[in-house]
């Protein structure tokens, strides 16, 4: 089976090119085709020789994919369908908002996490995505050019992937890649502890950990990882970086009634995150099928959202996009057929 050349860092396809005794400058060549010029097929190379392109089509593909299903929210949200190498289907979802256009990526078919309200944790976890696929929903979304902001919240826990989500990011964010900003994309983990300490020193990217309760038991109801990697030591761990400046943390907080919405459950979460520079999105719980789980009302909320203001931490309630369409936060799921 021919091996994919999209996904590739610049570091890999010098090792390709040692390999078949190609020219060093030939891997930059390569960058600049797949990741600036946005090639599709070796023919195009046309600084590159025609034997040099002989030996990449007889060893490599260039393997881009186009999404297999489309769905539109009334809000305007898009959620794309895309099959990955092994027949399993992943969810992303492009998010336009007046002048930011987001895109919201799957690192994994499915997800071992098992969180309580994720639609993804309730199919299990299928295969890890390669730098390729995770890539792929980015360069082949039909709204591509359009795009400010990427983020890592799809299907799937980024950190469970972390060394392929790593070399995605370090494609996206170089000069010899897509040369994005780090400041324009953000992961988002439930808080692999080892891997955290990892993505805060090898990384520059924004950074969401899925918090939603500041109390171990009540997160432990909802979050099975929470027996493994405490929120304490998640919270301890965090407080070892200096988050002051341009990379932001932020904290994701789904608020379930009866389990994390009381001014006491406020209060715990100021203690919490007290001395920490961060910001917290309130989230609108989106009722998945057979989980008996229950939202909030708005005013619950705002009131929630104004005590963590007045206490010195940045607090917004995240607005809600495509939940008709089931492409809301926690609802992505592969376990279905090709949308139309």
């Amino acid at each position: 089976m021919q091996e994919n050349l999209y996904g590739k860092t610049l570091d890999e396809l010098q090792e390709i090119c040692k390999l078949h005794a190609l020219p060093s400058f030939t891997a930059k060549q390569i960058t600049d085709w797949l990741y600036k010029k946005h090639c599709r097929s070796f023919d195009e190379m046309s600084n590159l020789s025609l034997k040099v392109r002989e030996i990449l089509k007889t060893e490599y593909i260039i393997r881009l994919s186009s999404p297999v299903g489309e769905q539109i929210s009334a809000d305007g949200t898009k959620k794309y369908l895309f099959t990955t190498v092994n027949n399993h289907f992943i969810e992303t979802v492009f998010i336009p908002d007046n002048d930011r256009a987001t895109v919201c990526v799957s690192s994994q078919a499915g997800c071992k996490m098992n969180c309580l309200f994720c639609m993804t944790g309730k199919q299990g976890f299928q295969e890890n995505l390669s730098t390729g696929e995770i890539l792929n929903q980015i360069r082949s979304l039909p709204e591509f050019d359009k795009l400010t902001n990427i983020v890592f919240m799809g299907m799937g826990e980024p950190f469970d992937n972390y060394e392929t989500l790593l070399k995605a990011l370090t494609i996206l964010t170089s000069e010899w890649g897509y040369a994005w900003s780090p400041r324009r994309i953000t992961v988002s983990t439930i808080g692999i502890i080892p891997i955290l300490k990892r993505f805060i020193k090898e990384s520059e990217c924004h950074l969401a950990v899925s918090l939603h309760s500041a109390f171990p038991e009540n997160r432990l109801q909802i979050m099975p990882l929470e027996k493994s990697y405490p929120m304490h030591e998640i919270i301890r761990t965090l407080k070892q970086h200096n988050w002051h400046g341009q990379r932001r943390l932020s904290f994701e907080y789904i608020m379930f009634a009866g389990i994390n919405d009381t001014l006491s459950d406020c209060r715990e979460l100021i203690r919490l995150l007290k001395g920490l520079e961060c910001q917290v999105n309130l989230i609108r719980y989106h009722n998945i099928p057979e989980i008996n789980l229950k939202g909030v009302d708005y005013e619950t909320m705002l009131i929630f959202r104004d005590t963590l203001n007045r206490a010195g931490i940045l607090t917004t309630v995240r607005v809600s996009r495509g939940e008709d369409i089931m492409a809301a936060c926690g609802m992505l799921s592969g376990l279905k057929s090709p949308m139309t």
